[in-house]
């Protein structure tokens, strides 16, 4: 069984800075992508960040130079510093991560933290 929880969401004004984390816990051999996906109201989930494990990292345009993702193998954790928050980046945001157990390899999600910017 494996779990990822997610913490760190809230309120911030526009321009304010959050960070986010995600742990993944239970009987895993070894964490390979770790994912922060985001949907809002009204529309379709979608990727924010990535990062493999040996930290190459990927981001969404919308995010680029505002957003920063990170992980701590050792602890199956990844986290995203969201700096220069916007309205519109108001939404759930999710963890996803590609778990290797040691019976097999699987994706799972978190349950979503609300990230909520006011303008």
């Amino acid at each position: 069984q494996v779990q990822l929880v997610e913490s760190g969401g809230g309120l911030v004004q526009a321009g304010g800075s959050l960070r986010l984390s995600c742990a993944a816990s239970g009987s895993i051999f070894s964490v390979n992508d770790m994912d922060w996906y985001r949907q809002a109201p009204g529309k379709q989930r979608e990727l924010v960040a990535s990062i493999t494990k040996g930290g190459v990292t990927n981001y969404a345009d919308s995010v680029k130079g505002r957003f920063t993702i990170s992980r701590d193998n050792a602890k199956n954790t990844v986290y995203l510093r969201m700096n220069s928050l916007k309205p519109e980046d108001t939404a759930v945001y999710y963890c996803n991560a590609e778990v290797n157990t040691y019976i097999r390899q699987a994706r799972y999600w978190g349950q979503g933290t609300q990230v909520t910017v006011s303008s």
